[in-house]
């Protein structure tokens, strides 16, 4: 990679440089809010000969994009509860963008006469009455009253992120994920925003009355199974369909302590198979080492007691690596056929762990151009009809099918539903960022996300929801986290450090890239990155550590400080405070560290703000302007103390966004609310909330 070294410019400049800023040039940005009366900048030297640039690996779209701009900004403070002015990454606030444009589907089902969709982010089920054969539109949709909006709601005719769908005797089941209950239609729906028939809800008591976050579901009208992935961790079986509002299981699996996240089920009714993000085997039991791997649990038998020992344990079978789990159907002569990294079809049910496929279609991965590639994810699923396959994909938002079976590697799909054809992907055209994290210098808008290995640019502060950005990066690695200082631009994650040293508004490519190592420093996990006045910090991880340089160092530098430190993730600078959100349960529910930069040094000891019940897996902090906000990410919500001060001596925080007050804690989409919240950007008028992985949305507040 190219590097290139930094020194501090001529004290003329500096003093220049100053003037500006004192005479109103000031502007305050996400990592470094610069303080009156401090001058020092950071430049660069120019590029050694020796030196090789690799910003060739990087393209560059220019989408020409049209957008309202802002032509003043507000001034002012937030106020709790407040609503978003815009939203990006979104068509717009309860606008799903039409019948035919979905958000990362979650499983489709059929009973062979209808197809039914689980639209996942748009909180809704859509349904065709006949199979369809091409991108036609759906004929009723179920948890909203028309194809338009997608606020979530808690009546029997709502729902907050289904992520699963089944349907089997004329009955229809829906997992409504995030209200926590088991929606049932017991006759099949004819009409929009049909409201469910029967619901089951959590109820305190046994194992079999634990509803809580359920992701999976199936039935063929005759028995039921729910896996409860967030809090239970268990799988529900009812061997008679329930007949009442909160009828308990009959039966319910734990895979005797193995279970941690359970996802998708796939059953004929004779045997069942549980995906599984998180494996845990038990101490000194035999499997892969807790939490290490996901994959499926296998019952050659349907359960017949509680906690019933599954026959068995399988990951994916190109990669076992790969963290996922397959999703499937079985057909009507034994066929077993998953969807992982891979399309798998089994000629009959698999024996053991060990029994390889009969076919694999498609890619593994991002090379072999001549088959086709399944952008599957945490949702996605299939539905068997006969010899006609549907594929519901969800990081590749849209259904997919098969006219026949597929027999060969490279067979692809016939037709694509819900975009133009099998291979675009219209997140990318509607530019839906999977993790936004923005970063602003109060002009223009910069966000980088690790997931999509993308830097998105407008050139100006748009104005108006659902913007697109004016240029868009294509990196060869995740950027987990940016820093903007003055005209310099950082990106960091993995084991890269990309840096612009001028703001890229017209589609620049970058000045140099840190590959691997700096000085003595070799990279483990980028994680999180800042800069100031006086110093360069980069989060490792892996390491538990965070690196200072004074200045943004060259290849050959070694830092001045290097702080032992738990898990550090994002990190943020205003130049009197660093601070670093903790995700992990290190204390539990995650923690906010404070460094105050004035005595920093290797032996630092940060100011922890968490503990027990007062975080939920924070993901990012953000210093500005003496003011500290923090993105709650588990508890929907965004905290914001007015000042850093306030938060260090223990005060519950000033204003919450997303939400009403410390107990309204649900993941919602609307206007005032928030969807897993974590990073966060703020120019002194405007607030930046990016959410994360399961919403997607970059929120814009104002300040009143």
């Amino acid at each position: 990679m190219n590097q290139k070294g930094f020194i501090q410019i001529p004290i003329l400049i500096a003093i220049i440089v100053g003037v500006l800023v004192l005479g109103g040039a000031y502007v305050a940005v996400k990592h470094f809010s610069q303080p009156t009366g401090q001058l020092s900048i950071l430049t660069s030297v120019e590029q050694s000969p020796q030196q090789n640039t690799q910003s060739s690996s990087i393209s560059v779209k220019s989408t020409g994009s049209k957008y309202k701009t802002t032509s003043s900004k507000p001034s002012g403070w937030f106020k709790t509860g407040q609503d978003a002015d815009i939203a990006l990454s979104a068509i717009d606030f309860n606008n799903t963008g039409g019948s035919l444009l979905f958000n990362h589907p979650g499983t489709v089902a059929s009973d062979g006469t209808h197809l039914l969709l689980a639209d996942r982010n748009n909180n809704r089920v859509l349904i065709w009455n006949k199979l369809p054969t091409g991108n036609t539109s759906p004929d009723i949709v179920l948890g909203q009253k028309d194809f338009i909006t997608n606020n979530p709601g808690t009546g029997l005719d709502e729902m907050n992120w289904p992520v699963s769908v089944s349907v089997g005797g004329g009955r229809v089941v829906v997992t409504d994920t995030h209200n926590n209950r088991i929606l049932i239609w017991n006759s099949f729906p004819t009409r929009n925003g049909q409201p469910a028939d029967l619901v089951l809800e959590d109820q305190v008591g046994t194992e079999k009355k634990r509803i809580t976050g359920p992701w999976g579901v199936w039935t063929n009208g005759k028995k039921l199974a729910v896996s409860n992935t967030w809090g239970a961790g268990s799988v529900l079986l009812w061997n008679n369909f329930p007949t009442e509002n909160n009828q308990p299981a009959d039966i319910y699996l734990k895979g005797q302590g193995a279970m941690g996240t359970p996802r998708t089920i796939t059953s004929d009714g004779e045997h069942l198979i549980v995906g599984e993000h998180n494996y845990n085997s038990k101490p000194g039991g035999s499997g892969p080492p807790p939490g290490s791997l996901s994959g499926n649990f296998f019952w050659k038998s349907w359960p017949t007691k509680d906690d019933e020992p599954y026959s068995f344990f399988m990951t994916d079978p190109t990669d076992s690596k790969a963290g996922g789990w397959m999703q499937g159907g079985i057909t009507s002569d034994g066929k077993l056929i998953m969807l992982g990294r891979m399309l798998y079809i089994w000629n009959s049910f698999p024996e053991n762990a060990n029994d390889k496929p009969d076919l694999s279609v498609g890619q593994s991965g991002p090379s072999g151009a001549s088959a086709y590639r399944f952008f599957g994810g945490d949702g996605a699923g299939l539905a068997v009809i006969g010899n006609r396959l549907y594929i519901s994909l969800s990081n590749g938002n849209k259904i997919v099918a098969f006219n026949s079976m597929p027999t060969k590697i490279d067979d692809k799909p016939d037709f694509a539903i819900g975009s133009p054809d099998i291979n675009t992907n219209t997140l990318d055209t509607n530019f839906i960022m999977s993790n936004p994290v923005p970063v602003t210098d109060g002009k223009s808008l910069f966000v980088s996300s690790d997931f999509d290995k993308k830097l998105y640019v407008w050139k100006n502060l748009p104005d108006e929801s659902n913007a697109h950005p004016d240029f868009v990066y294509s990196l060869p690695n995740e950027p987990r986290s940016n820093a903007l200082f003055g005209d310099t631009l950082v990106l960091a994650g993995q084991k890269t450090v990309i840096i612009w040293k001028k703001l890229p508004k017209n589609g620049e490519k970058p000045d140099f890239i840190l590959q691997d190592s700096i000085g003595n420093v070799s990279f483990q996990d980028l994680r999180g990155v800042a800069m100031d006045g006086k110093y360069f910090y980069l989060a490792d991880g892996q390491a538990n550590k965070i690196y200072v340089w004074e200045r943004l160092p060259d290849k050959n530098t070694d830092p001045k400080f290097v702080i032992s430190a738990d898990s550090p993730s994002q990190l943020s600078s205003d130049g009197s405070y660093l601070v670093d959100a903790i995700p992990a349960d290190k204390p539990p529910g995650g923690d906010v560290r404070i460094y105050r930069i004035d005595s920093l040094s290797s032996q630092s000891r940060p100011i922890s703000l968490g503990g027990a019940g007062k975080f939920n897996r924070p993901l990012s902090a953000l210093v500005s302007l003496n003011h500290l906000f923090l993105g709650d990410y588990g508890n929907n919500r965004a905290l914001i103390w007015n000042n850093i001060e306030g938060a260090i001596a223990g005060k519950n925080a000033d204003v919450i966004l997303g939400a009403e007050n410390l107990q309204d804690i649900t993941p919602e989409i609307g206007r005032n609310k928030l969807f897993n919240p974590a990073n966060l950007t703020f120019d002194g008028s405007y607030l930046w909330v990016g959410e994360f992985k399961f919403s997607e949305r970059l929120l814009r507040f104002s300040v009143k």
